[in-house]
């Protein structure tokens, strides 16, 4: 028999959301038999698969210790293996930490298994501190709130707690945070200042989307704000809001437009010796329309990245 003692980062799950994540090896439709047949208990006793923990709940399982064999490193494993996190970190509280993430790191593991990403490093960082201990925790990991591509840099939010983690993806949801991004394009925007309202689809073999006409088979809306800032020798500096978050929206968007992204060359950006698109997630806007719970004191709260990317250098210099 085992027993597995619920969290405070565990409560309010349901029974058996809670079983997939802390028992993975526990088919979820043999862990609904077991609950059945009270081989799963709470607190001893018989419990309904949706019901909701508590903190301080045990669990009994009396199933198999097979389910609990050991599958080898898993990617979530790899933060150990990171003795000094490279992080910029631009805010952190009990609740949530901001980072700066660079160009040319992952955020999560895809197509690279293996490869430390920002999420490593978040994990890395909150392990060494003490606040997050896997071996303390049933099911929760800390996790990422929004996700920037490989190669775009800027600003990420990640939840340090499971309340966190759900008030944050549900006002993200509900678009009760906003995130602002500053962008170095070819030419200049026509009109200056407008709104980007279309349609995209994804070609997953080639990682790149395209923007169709209304009624297109799988394309899904996708809408930008954006103002040009300034335009000088054949760019201009823009700033956009982000009102829905499809993959690639802003490069593809402003594409579109006929403004395509310096150093995008997957949109027909072009720049000299340039790796990575001119993308900066610069600025995240908290502003809560209900309440928000343990973290209702970000509501109005604004927070900027301190580091600036060398196109927004260069646009200060020319102006000067």
């Amino acid at each position: 028999m085992r027993e597995l003692l619920v969290s405070k980062n565990d409560a309010g799950q349901r029974l058996d959301r809670f079983l997939a994540k802390a028992v993975p090896l526990l088919p979820g439709t043999l862990a609904q038999k077991y609950i059945r047949l009270k081989r799963i208990k709470v607190g001893g006793k018989r419990a309904e698969q949706s019901y909701r923990l508590l903190e301080g709940d045990a669990i009994q399982l009396y199933i198999g210790e097979n389910f609990f064999e050991a599958t080898g490193v898993e990617e979530k494993d790899l933060f150990r293996g990171i003795s000094q996190p490279s992080l910029s970190i631009c805010y952190e509280d009990e609740h949530i930490l901001i980072v700066d993430k660079p160009p040319g790191l992952l955020s999560h593991s895809g197509e690279s298994p293996g490869e430390i990403t920002l999420v490593d490093q978040v994990k890395a960082h909150l392990y060494q501190k003490g606040t997050w201990d896997p071996a303390r925790e049933q099911s929760f990991i800390p996790a990422l709130c929004n996700r920037l591509d490989h190669n775009t840099s800027g600003l990420v939010l990640a939840a340090k707690t499971a309340a966190a983690l759900q008030i944050l993806n549900r006002k993200i949801q509900s678009r009760e945070i906003d995130k602002y991004y500053l962008l170095a394009v070819h030419g200049s925007p026509n009109p200056p200042q407008g709104r980007l309202e279309g349609h995209l689809t994804k070609d997953r073999q080639q990682n790149r989307v395209e923007v169709v006409s209304r009624g297109t088979e799988g394309a899904k809306d996708a809408v930008t704000e954006y103002r040009t800032l300034e335009s000088l020798g054949g760019l201009s500096l823009v700033e956009c809001r982000l009102l829905t978050g499809r993959t690639h929206q802003i490069r593809a968007q402003m594409a579109a437009l006929g403004c395509p992204l310096l150093g995008d060359r997957k949109y027909g950006g072009q720049g000299e010796g340039k790796s990575y698109q001119a993308l900066w997630a610069h600025r995240i806007c908290f502003h809560f329309n209900s309440d928000a719970g343990v973290l209702q004191y970000l509501d109005r709260r604004e927070f900027f990245s301190d580091d600036k990317p060398f196109w927004t250098q260069y646009f200060q210099h020319q102006t000067r």
